[in-house]
């Protein structure tokens, strides 16, 4: 099993101004005895450009009878004249991997092993670790929080270095994602970040935060400022698929192809299957498992994360794969259990996030494993139909009621005492992602007018607006991608290195135009009432099918939270105008007494209300266009 003090890198200060480092790397199945050598090379990040400094070369021992087989050395960092090895700063290593045959030629069979343990990491390959005299653990202050329940999250999606450049960047934007009814970021991948713009999607550092973003002291900041203000942060984490530079595929691809050498059986994945997005982890294999396992506990432990958004689960969720993500989320929930911050539920379950981006196969992927969320495209290929001129069907109104959908409400789960419970489960719902250009974009009809990277129009702003309705309003986890409050208006080709590798900064010049100021102004007051309104947060919901869309782009459908020990019961009606004219719809409020419309309430100067004398009485509302109505029961 992997031990995460053996493997890595560990400086220490030995003596004043003199450090030390231990190397501990585990090449299952590579042995001295089969004239294997492991070189660690290492040199100062303030020298790697220097032709006249080499890196220093320290060899790593191999201990026998070590289940995993470790290679380890602990080595001192003597300060060497005209370079700057030793002195306090940021070091880069690499491992390298040699074999003399039996007539006695060294060669060299992989020169550059990127550390799949290190806990930092610089750009592209370079593992690295921090030399510092006056280092000190991180002082978390979060002791109190609590991870929001699943019913009560609004997730915001974002990129760290396009949102705002680092993670000290993301917490001076905390204060105004909470404006908007967030309580969960959910980051893009935060490791392996290279020199050119990438979305991290090519995993090499499953340990280390990037370095350019502020590394791992950077993000356990992040977390706990985030924790500060009940912000709960997930990761968006890649087990599918490996970087072909990762370890254990390049080491052991390497090996196979070295004449005479020993071959031992890669520990991790078929050194042949590469294929869609990269080198695939066999799930299968017993060291696949502990090693993502360890990852996952890692970032609970070491970040006090929420949770994650496994990336690519639709191909992994085949067999006999499938049962291999099962038991890595079920050992995840199970460790989770003693984590402070996840405890409180009613039902004795645990309030980690585990969302499973499963686009084809969420139903299933919820109801058979310990997943309580996923990732599912639904709503935003319909939010993009209508936004290009499609008139909204009965679809659209399914979508925003989960159980409609064939959803599961819940899953099967223990509590910390081992007692079987039902743990909620829900979609993520959103009208953008990462994966596809701005909803803007869909509104403009000259949006492929031969611009290679086309903007979408930003003046038809208003367009948008039914759609935040209904995301605010729905069943589900709402989830926005960053921008798309205030109308940014990327576009993102379907393929091409254009996808991944151009940069679309978060442009935060909108927030304060024509364009952008109503739409955030709106986003807010939506954030407001989810937050405040439990019948928006609930589980229950009635389309009415009979009233809506007769002559009309008008969607109504009623919210529904019963009493509870510590709340009244909460009622919600919400209309949604997709068209561009105004609309009278006979409305039926499913009980009798006062309603107050919120959505526009502290713009107004006197309450708008409507008095149903009975239970289903219909009354007649105007709803403007591309816009929309939430009337809330007072009384």
């Amino acid at each position: 099993m992997i031990d995460l003090s053996q493997v890595g890198a560990f400086p220490a200060l030995t003596a004043p101004a003199q450090f030390s480092v231990r190397f501990g790397l585990y090449l299952p199945g590579i042995h001295s005895i089969d004239n294997f050598e492991v070189l660690a090379r290492v040199i100062h990040a303030d020298d790697r450009f220097d032709p006249s400094v080499p890196a220093a070369t320290f060899p790593l021992a191999w201990q026998q009878g070590s289940a995993l087989d470790l290679w380890t050395a602990t080595v001192p960092l003597t300060p060497i004249a005209g370079s700057h090895l030793g002195q306090p700063g940021l070091h880069l290593y690499r491992f390298e991997l040699w074999w003399t045959s039996p007539a006695a030629a060294r060669q060299c069979v992989s020169p550059w092993i990127t550390d799949p343990f290190a806990r930092e990491a610089e750009i592209g390959r370079m593992s690295a670790f921090i030399l510092d005299p006056a280092a000190t653990p991180f002082v978390w202050t979060d002791a109190a929080y609590k991870t929001p329940e699943l019913d009560d999250l609004v997730v915001y999606e974002l990129q760290v270095e396009e949102f705002n450049d680092t993670f000290d960047g993301v917490v001076d934007r905390l204060t105004y994602l909470q404006s908007l009814g967030v309580n969960c970021i959910e980051l893009m991948p935060v490791t392996s970040m290279q020199l050119d713009f990438d979305w991290g999607y090519g995993p090499l550092h499953y340990f280390a935060p990037g370095w350019r973003w502020g590394g791992s002291a950077g993000l356990k900041r992040l977390v706990d400022a985030a924790h500060a203000q009940g912000i709960a942060v997930i990761l968006d984490v890649v087990y599918e698929h490996v970087d072909p530079m990762f370890a254990y595929y390049c080491v052991y691809t390497a090996l196979a192809s070295t004449a005479g050498a020993p071959i031992p059986a890669n520990p991790m994945m078929d050194g042949q299957n590469i294929y869609g997005f990269g080198p695939k982890p066999d799930f299968t294999v017993p060291f696949t498992l502990d090693y993502f396992e360890t990852a996952n506990r890692n970032w609970l432990d070491e970040f006090h994360v929420d949770g994650f958004r496994y990336d690519e689960v639709t191909d992994l969720y085949v067999p006999p794969m499938d049962a291999g993500y099962r038991t890595l989320v079920q050992q995840t929930y199970l460790h989770s259990l003693a984590l402070p911050r996840f405890q409180g539920s009613a039902g004795g379950y645990s309030r980690i996030v585990q969302c499973a981006e499963a686009l084809d196969k969420a139903q299933t992927v919820l109801s058979q494993s310990y997943t309580n969320a996923a990732w599912q495209n639904g709503l935003l290929y319909l939010a993009e139909s209508v936004a290009g001129g499609a008139a909204p069907q009965d679809s659209y109104a399914h979508q925003l009621d989960p159980s409609f959908m064939g959803y599961p409400s819940t899953t099967a789960a223990v509590d910390s005492a081992g007692n079987a419970v039902q743990m909620p489960v829900a979609p993520f719902q959103y009208l953008e992602s990462h994966d596809h250009s701005q909803l803007i974009c869909f509104t403009d009809p000259s949006y492929d007018a031969g611009d290679p990277i086309p903007e979408g129009d930003r003046s038809r702003f208003f367009k948008l607006q039914p759609h935040a309705i209904a995301l605010y309003t729905l069943q589900g986890i709402p989830m926005l991608w960053q921008g798309q409050e205030f109308a940014d208006n990327s576009s993102l080709p379907d393929t091409g290195l254009a996808r991944v590798h151009l940069q679309r900064d978060t442009h935060w010049e909108y927030f304060y135009d024509a364009n952008g100021i109503p739409l955030i102004s709106l986003y807010r007051r939506l954030g407001g009432l989810r937050r405040s309104v439990r019948a928006l947060r609930s589980r229950a919901s009635y389309y009415d099918y009979q009233q809506s869309l007769q002559g009309t782009q008008i969607l109504i459908y009623s919210r529904h939270a019963l009493a509870d020990a510590a709340n009244p019961e909460s009622w919600a009606l919400v209309t949604v105008n997709f068209s561009d004219g105004d609309a009278t719809v006979n409305a039926p409020f499913p009980v009798a007494g006062t309603w107050r419309e919120m959505l526009d309430d502290s713009l107004r100067a006197a309450p708008l209300e409507v008095q149903p004398a009975t239970d289903g009485a219909t009354v007649p509302l105007q709803v403007p266009s591309n816009y929309g109505q939430i009337w809330v029961k007072v009384s």
